[in-house]
C-alpha cells in the first residue's frame, strides 16, 4: 500500500507587490539642443521631479462570472440590495463604484466591490442590454435585464466565505427582482423559490458544489463527478463504476469528499491516498486530466475509496 499523506490544511500565504526603488542609474531624458545648438525647452529643478499619481484599481469583470442573474422586473436599486442584504444578514455591507474613463451612462452600471466584513465581491447591477441580451439566449431564458456577480482572489482559507458573499448577493438580486440566478460552474438555474431553500445564513458546501452522475461514452460507465470545487481553486473528483450499481452512497461519500476538500483547501497529489475522517474514507488519487466542457476547460482527478476500518 502507498504511504499515506497527511492532508493538513494549507496555510494562508498572502504576497504584497512593493514597487521597486528607483535605480541609482535612472536617468532623465534632457532637452536635446536644435540644430542651431539652442535648447528646445528648459526644465528646472522642480519640473524635473519624478510625480507619482495614485492610481485606482478597477476589479476585472473580463473572466466568467460566478452567477449571472437574469431580471424580470426593473434592475434594482443600489439602496435597495444595501438596505436587503443588511436585514438579512447583518450589515454593514458597502459598494465601490468602479467607471472607467471610457465607460458610458447607456452600457449599464458600474462594477462595484461589494465588502462584507473582511470579505469582498464584484458585481454588476445591471449589464449592457445586447449584454444581457446574448445571456438570454445563451441561456434560454425570457429576462431581458440581467446582472452578474464574480468572486474575488483570495486565500484558499478565505475561499469559503469570498463564495459565500457572492453568492448570497446572487440570490438578494434574484429576489428583489424576481428573476432567475444561474451559477455558471454548477450549471444549476436558482429561482426564489429555490434560494428559499438556500438561506445561506451559514456557509455550507453542499449551497456551493453539486454532485453529477452521468454516462461515459468511452468506458460506457458511471461517471460521478463534482460541480463546484472550481470556486474554491480546486480541482473536481471524479470516479468511474459500472453501469447499473447502486448510486446513492457513491454521491453521498463524494459530497462528503467534497466537504472536507473545501476545509481544507488544496487536494492531494496523484498516487497520494489520504484519509477523509468526516466521509469514513480512505481515498487514493490515481491521476489527472482536464477535459473540455461547456464554456469552459474542466481540471478533474481522479479518485478511488475504500472504507476506513472500524476502530477496535
Amino acid at each position: 500500500m502507498d504511504p499515506i499523506e497527511p492532508l493538513l490544511p494549507n496555510p494562508a500565504a498572502a504576497r504584497f507587490l512593493c514597487p521597486s526603488p528607483p535605480s541609482d542609474n535612472m536617468q532623465w531624458d534632457a532637452d536635446k539642443p536644435s540644430a542651431d545648438g539652442k535648447a528646445s525647452h528648459q526644465r528646472d529643478n522642480e519640473s524635473a521631479k519624478m510625480k507619482i499619481r495614485r492610481k485606482t484599481t478597477t476589479p476585472s469583470t473580463s473572466g466568467r462570472p460566478l452567477f449571472v442573474i437574469g431580471y424580470t422586473s426593473a434592475s434594482p436599486a443600489l439602496s435597495d440590495l444595501r438596505s436587503w442584504f443588511d436585514l438579512e444578514y447583518g450589515g454593514p455591507i458597502t459598494f465601490q463604484e468602479h467607471r472607467r474613463e471610457r465607460d458610458e451612462v447607456d452600457i449599464g452600471s458600474p462594477t462595484l466591490t461589494a465588502t462584507h466584513g473582511p470579505w469582498k465581491a464584484t458585481c454588476r447591477a445591471s449589464l449592457p442590454l445586447a449584454e444581457a441580451d446574448e445571456w438570454r439566449n445563451r441561456l434560454d431564458w425570457l429576462h431581458p435585464l440581467a446582472g452578474s456577480v464574480f468572486t474575488t482572489r483570495t486565500t484558499p482559507r478565505e475561499a469559503s466565505d469570498a463564495v459565500l458573499l457572492a453568492a448570497r448577493l446572487a440570490r438578494g438580486l434574484t429576489l428583489l427582482t424576481d428573476g432567475t440566478a444561474y451559477d455558471l460552474i454548477t450549471h444549476t438555474y436558482l429561482n426564489p423559490s429555490d434560494w428559499q431553500d438556500r438561506p445561506l445564513d451559514q456557509f455550507r458546501t453542499s449551497d456551493h458544489v453539486t454532485v453529477v452522475q452521468a454516462e461515459d461514452t468511452t468506458s460506457h460507465q458511471d461517471w460521478f463527478h463534482t460541480r463546484g470545487l472550481t470556486k474554491f481553486g480546486l480541482d473536481e473528483v471524479e470516479l468511474f463504476r459500472p453501469v447499473g450499481l447502486p448510486s446513492r452512497a457513491v454521491m453521498e461519500n463524494m459530497a462528503a469528499i467534497a466537504d472536507e476538500l473545501v476545509h481544507i483547501g488544496h487536494p492531494p497529489k496523484v498516487g497520494a491516498t489520504v484519509r477523509f475522517e468526516g466521509a469514513g474514507l480512505l481515498v487514493r488519487v490515481i491521476r489527472h486530466r482536464t477535459v473540455s466542457f461547456p464554456g469552459t476547460l474542466l481540471a478533474l482527478r481522479e479518485i478511488v475509496w475504500e472504507s476506513l476500518p472500524a476502530d477496535r
